[in-house]
């Protein structure tokens, strides 16, 4: 009887299993970088979307302030008390938010005021802005969303340098009856005292009608309030702005003297944009765009962005051609009461450990602002604008 034999088992020689395992090893590293690739094209999608979302946000906030720029204000600005320098973008413990924050001009006031190189709080740097130059920018104009017509003031007999104000709420159940409510009053606030005198109306036939006359005006800071109704507000000097020094609000309302003259009232906001880089000791030390508002704290807008800019288009005052992309207006001997447009510049970077593989990208926007003063003017025709 013939026995069978097994067939033998051949496994895999050693040269085989290298070659596998080498084979294998690089499909692992292939699919590796395939995986990292695909990983940092996602980061980096993420973090140039965050970034933009960040630039759009304070655009679209500066967009709105710069567009209102002047309502309210008297035309061409308003001449505030000069006999010492009045503050922008200070809060109520002392700090100022930029470095040169005072008006120019000796006091004047209007509607946009250019901060040309003078964007970034402490004028801290900024290594990885593209230019050295960083702007604020202030934009001035009346509140109209919390109404004061509802309120009566009451302002102290024959006072050289009136303190308090007296405010009594009016019943309208259209308007707001509490100065203390959400979007009411704080202490830090402007607001603006114009003196209306009802006189006989220019270009009536005969002389006939009335028309009422703006005769003075005044921008008076909120230092305290007091009181459930009636309140009390206090414009108490020194302020921290430094509003309420003499020939301010007590010259508008001296120069208020016949018995139809009235004063109306209203907010102002003075909002200052620019830049902060927060102080050492925390794990991020990015830039970030930052809101003032009167003689409140600044709060942030959006993060990541290191470079601000401005440049504005303004009608000459002499010959009255339009002077555009003017960065300094000031320094070009502009009036900044023509300033017709704004133009913004902002430049972000994405938040990356060490800024390895940061993503850098700018937007630009122009607004018209439309409360300011206008000048329309022939080519040859000689017009002097004012």
């Amino acid at each position: 009887m013939k026995l069978r034999t097994p067939n033998s088992q051949h496994g895999f020689s050693l040269l085989e299993l290298m070659i596998a395992s080498i084979i294998g090893l690089f499909m692992m590293v292939a699919m590796t970088s395939v995986f990292r690739q695909a990983t940092a094209a996602a980061f980096t999608i993420t973090q140039r979307a965050e970034t933009q979302q960040n630039m759009r946000a304070g655009i679209e906030l500066m967009a709105k302030d710069i567009s209102l720029a002047g309502a309210g204000l008297p035309n061409g600005g308003l001449q505030l008390p000069s006999a010492s320098p009045i503050k922008i973008a200070c809060n109520q413990g002392g700090t100022c938010y930029v470095p040169a924050a005072t008006y120019p001009n000796s006091n004047y006031m209007t509607g946009v005021i250019p901060g040309f190189s003078n964007g970034v709080e402490s004028s801290a740097v900024i290594p990885s802005a593209p230019a050295a130059v960083n702007d604020s920018i202030t934009s001035i104009y009346a509140d109209y969303n919390f109404s004061l017509n509802n309120f009566k003031f009451t302002f102290p007999p024959a006072a050289s340098t009136p303190a308090t104000v007296s405010l009594v709420a009016v019943p309208n159940a259209s308007l707001p009856t509490n100065i203390l409510a959400p979007g009411g009053l704080n202490v830090g606030d402007l607001l603006l005292f114009s003196v209306q005198n009802a006189g006989t109306g220019v270009g009536a036939p005969n002389g006939q009608g009335t028309s009422s006359v703006q005769i003075a005006s005044a921008v008076a800071e909120i230092t305290s309030i007091g009181g459930t109704g009636p309140w009390t507000i206090g414009f108490t000097s020194p302020d921290p702005l430094n509003f309420n020094q003499a020939g301010g609000l007590s010259a508008a309302l001296a120069a208020s003297t016949g018995a139809g003259d009235t004063i109306n009232v209203n907010r102002l906001y003075a909002v200052t944009y620019f830049l902060q880089v927060p102080p050492a000791g925390g794990t991020v030390q990015t830039p970030r765009l930052m809101r003032q508002v009167n003689g409140l704290n600044a709060v942030p807008v959006a993060d990541n962005i290191i470079n601000l800019q401005f440049s504005y288009d303004v009608i000459n005052s002499v010959s009255g051609i339009l002077d555009a992309n003017q960065s300094n207006p000031l320094l070009a001997g502009d009036n900044l009461a023509l300033i017709q447009k704004t133009n913004i510049w902002v430049m972000g970077q994405s938040l990356n450990i060490g800024n390895n593989r940061a993503q850098s990208m700018y937007l630009t926007t122009s607004v018209s602002a439309g409360n300011m003063s206008f000048c329309n003017s022939l080519s040859n025709s000689g017009t002097v604008c004012q």
